[in-house]
């Protein structure tokens, strides 16, 4: 029960990043799983992507009907989708600390990168 209820935490806590931010679902719940739940990195980091899909759609629908979406989503869609499978392949053969560091330094760039626009 304990479980659930921090599980449904992390949930909410995502979704609602995930809403104002258009991102944190991976920020919250990978560190999170691992961490706290002691799940190992590969777990944890398709537990995020399972759980952000319908954590997105949501958000989505809603930046749809406030007139947001621009061509370029459904582009930035069809691609991202081939880098999914990709990106899918290379995470099965990776270590969990090379998922680790390479989760860390994308984090660490993107938030300093997001410091000076």
């Amino acid at each position: 029960m304990k479980k659930s209820f921090l599980y449904a935490v992390i949930g909410i806590i995502s979704g609602i990043l995930n809403g104002i931010l258009g991102a944190g679902g991976g920020m919250i719940i990978v560190p999170t799983l691992e961490r706290f739940f002691k799940m190992p990195p590969h777990k944890a980091h398709a537990t995020a992507i399972s759980v952000i899909l319908p954590i997105t759609l949501c958000s989505s629908f809603f930046y749809f009907r406030y007139g947001l979406f621009q061509r370029a989503t459904f582009i930035i869609v069809l691609s991202g989708m081939a880098g999914g499978f990709v990106g899918a392949k290379f995470f099965k053969k990776m270590s969990g600390r090379a998922i680790r560091t390479i989760f860390a330094v994308f984090l660490a760039v993107a938030g300093i990168r997001m410091l000076w626009i």
